[in-house]
């Protein structure tokens, strides 16, 4: 009855459809006082951008992450409706209704204080030596409450459709291992704002000035130390060097403080073998554990606590982190308690959200046009590998093989996730916390040795983002991307090929990249290359590490080349591609103008529409330096300097700032 509803409704609407393309032709006025060869961005964006606000509360605002600004004003409409009714016990309204609530009575929240984590601070002071200390990081694992172990259940790299437990570098409070060793005056700030949070929490706690700001130092210092075995994020990009599966028993022979057969045992996560990402962070932290005073571990675990739980806690707590919030990202005000707790329920209960999200704002007919996209790129991708003059035709037949072997999930799962073991109370705004992280514990650590569900998703449907997963050779389109200015139902060829087309592009280049290009066609890593093919791949991304390291923000800060060439080379290549499927429809095969615009021209305004953002300095520092995309307008300008169909399109010639040689126009896909 559902699907018969939704295709009478889309029968209608497609009725409609003529009038709506009518103005639905551009929806953003192109600066034409500009040159187009100069910056594409700044000639579509421009005028926007010049008279874009970001809100108070927000760090940017825009398209791509930026939309779940707007995203989470519809779920609080359905919170704020759900949490007024009478639900009935144990439904996902109930659930998600009284978790809202819960959050929503700060009254109640603030008279409690920190009276929630004593129990933890005095579990805390109880340790006596490493063994209790690390008995105390693993029941504190299982509430969300991390600190030294970074632990995950995941696909074997090697075995993909087998889950192993696995572990990775953590415990810092910095964004990453460079914050704690720069002394560049924006991160001195930031380091100095990150102390003076810690010492405002502990004396939140009754600590006086004094001892706390010693706490503070104690706690610092050991970060620093551990932040020294951490590999850099671009380090992190060495999927090999992250894949290090290791014997349990010889594992804890080499690093006897961790008691890795002990600490898995209280995990709960029994194992005979696990991965662990990064060894020298291990080395490390098993040399730490007998150097540094147990009094020092157990500042350093308050600390992490009060961090982990800060936001749970009363106002004063809240604004104290808010005040280093603002130092790290320029955020001016808190965001408004309701945008907090939307985002609170669709961290902790997501998928019971998005099926109200589902229901109300995704009807069937989207997901039928996204899979018909998504066949379309594919075929047009197919094409490309087949004219590649720098591979073999052997390679050609892998790379193909693996092309047709993806999966695509669009709009939302097959199965939702199960919330019935968590019990949500309306007045229990902490235990309700607790409870969802101890749900989300459970339902990780009993896939450890298990096989690979493969209906999994790794994000809630109605967040607005795409991603490729190389152990299970899919991509993967939330209903939340699934929206203006990416994607509209009703629109021409020309701005969804542009919009989501260039997003399927880029998702399934992620599996050709430098990354994704390790994993074969059933998701192990394992080399289906030629050498010589391999070695002329990696010349090619190397072009694309030189190109970006010479774009710059804030007038002087430079794009992080290696950092991004995984994003950089999708989005070179989901560009192409995106075109490539355009111009099999009708419209992209036409020269008829809309708007006073060719498809072509409209195709890619379309691109670089949807990475209209603006963003406050601060986060935009931060983003470079920790983020593996590059910023949006050079997720814009990067990508189009190098497609000849666009300087045909806006007729480009030497001269204009983005103009280059057709030798310089990079192709790696």
């Amino acid at each position: 009855m559902k699907k018969i509803f939704y295709f009478l409704l889309a029968m209608l609407l497609m009725g409609a459809c003529k009038q709506t393309l009518d103005t639905r032709h551009i929806v953003v006025k192109v600066d034409t006082s500009k040159n187009p060869g100069d910056d594409f961005f700044d000639y579509v964006n421009g005028i926007w951008y010049d008279t874009a606000r970001i809100p108070a509360s927000q760090t940017g605002v825009g398209s791509y992450s930026f939309l779940n600004f707007p995203q989470r004003i519809r779920l609080q409409k359905i919170l704020d409706s759900i949490s007024k009714r009478n639900n009935q016990p144990g439904s996902i309204e109930q659930k998600v209704g009284d978790f809202y609530a819960s959050g929503m009575d700060t009254t109640a929240i603030n008279k409690l204080g920190y009276e929630p984590v004593i129990p933890i601070l005095k579990s805390i002071d109880a340790i006596t030596d490493v063994a209790s200390l690390m008995k105390f990081v693993a029941d504190a694992q299982k509430t969300g409450n991390t600190s030294i172990i970074g632990f995950y259940v995941g696909p074997d790299d090697r075995h993909s459709t087998l889950n192993i437990a696995q572990f990775f570098q953590t415990g810092i409070g910095l964004p990453e291992k460079e914050y704690y060793f720069k002394t560049d005056p924006s991160t001195l700030q930031i380091q100095n704002g990150y102390k003076k949070y810690l010492s405002d929490l502990f004396t939140l706690t009754g600590v006086d000035q004094t001892t706390a700001e010693k706490n503070a130092s104690v706690v610092y210092a050991l970060e620093r130390q551990l932040a020294a075995a951490h590999r850099t994020n671009i380090e992190l990009r060495d999927v090999k060097a992250n894949y290090n599966k290791l014997n349990v028993t010889t594992l804890s022979q080499k690093q006897p403080n961790i008691n890795w057969a002990t600490l898995l045992n209280d995990l709960g996560a029994k194992a005979d073998s696990i991965n662990v990402g990064q060894p020298a962070y291990y080395d490390q932290l098993n040399v730490l554990l007998k150097s540094i005073p147990i009094n020092d571990w157990k500042i350093y675990l308050k600390a992490n606590s009060l961090t982990t739980f800060a936001n749970w806690l009363s106002k004063p707590f809240i604004d104290a982190s808010f005040v280093y919030t603002k130092i790290l990202t320029g955020q001016a005000v808190k965001k408004p308690r309701a945008e907090e707790m939307t985002q609170a329920v669709d961290h902790s209960l997501g998928h019971a959200l998005a099926q109200l999200y589902v229901k109300k704002y995704f009807p069937d007919a989207a997901k039928q046009r996204m899979a018909e996209l998504v066949v379309n790129l594919k075929k047009a991708f197919e094409v490309r590998i087949t004219k590649l003059d720098w591979m073999s035709d052997s390679t050609k037949a892998k790379a193909k093989e693996k092309l047709y072997a993806f999966s695509e999930k669009i709009g939302y799962p097959e199965k939702w996730r199960d919330y019935s073991q968590v019990e949500i109370k309306r007045e229990a705004y902490f235990e309700n916390r607790l409870a969802a992280n101890k749900n989300d514990y459970q339902y990780s650590i009993a896939k450890v040795g298990q096989p690979v569900d493969r209906t999994e998703w790794l994000t809630t449907p109605p967040t607005v983002t795409a991603y490729n997963n190389p152990p299970l050779n899919e991509i993967v389109f939330p209903a939340g991307i699934l929206q203006t200015p990416y994607f509209d139902l009703y629109a021409d060829d020309a701005l969804n090929y542009g919009g989501i087309g260039m997003v399927i592009g880029h998702e399934i280049t992620h599996s050709f990249d430098d990354q994704g290009a390790q994993y074969d066609k059933v998701g192990n890593v394992s080399n289906w290359w030629t050498k010589t093919d391999y070695e002329k791949f990696k010349k090619k991304t190397q072009q694309v590490i030189d190109q970006y390291n010479q774009f710059t923000v804030l007038n002087s800060v430079p794009v992080k080349g290696a950092l991004t060439v995984g994003e950089n080379t999708a989005d070179i290549a989901g560009v192409a591609i995106a075109y490539d499927a355009f111009k099999m429809t009708e419209q992209g095969k036409g020269t008829t103008k809309l708007d006073g615009f060719t498809p072509d021209q409209r195709f890619f305004i379309s691109i670089a529409r949807i990475w209209r953002v603006k963003t406050r300095d601060e986060f935009l520092r931060m983003y470079v330096n920790t983020n593996p995309h590059s910023p949006a307008r050079w997720r814009v300008n990067g990508p189009l300097m190098n497609f000849t169909p666009f300087y045909n399109a806006f007729h480009l010639k030497a001269g204009d700032k983005m103009y280059k040689s057709e030798n310089e126009r990079i192709t790696v896909w």
